[in-house]
């Protein structure tokens, strides 16, 4: 989706943001113009963007902050052991968050983008 973001974070973002709904699509246009400002240390894959917002427009998500996205994952055996979400901050992208609610099956931005991919 760009070489500036890395990969994990990009391929989670092309897999999520929807191009046929259309905040979706003003937020994957956002995508380019997206840094990783910082990432969780604990190893889960959150990622907080930087947004030069001045070369994009705003997606019609409303003032505040919105959950953009939310998507439940669910392992090859159909057990859902957390969910993905992208957040937006007045219509930016703002941050992707990996959450686990799961002990026994580990919830990390790696696994997410392999939960997520369409079964070949």
């Amino acid at each position: 989706m760009t070489g500036s973001l890395p990969d994990d974070v990009a391929d989670v973002l092309d897999l999520v943001l929807n191009p046929d709904e259309p905040v979706h699509g003003a937020l994957r246009r956002q995508v380019p113009h997206l840094k990783v400002h910082s990432r969780c240390t604990c190893g889960c894959g959150t990622a907080c963007f930087e947004l030069d917002t001045d070369g994009v427009e705003p997606a019609l998500t409303g003032p505040g902050t919105v959950v953009a996205v939310d998507v439940q994952l669910l392992t090859e055996t159909g057990e859902c052991p957390g969910e993905l979400l992208v957040f937006a901050q007045g219509g930016y992208l703002s941050w992707l968050e990996v959450c686990s609610w799961s002990d026994d099956v580990e919830v990390n931005l790696a696994a997410a983008r392999q939960w997520l991919q369409p079964p070949s």
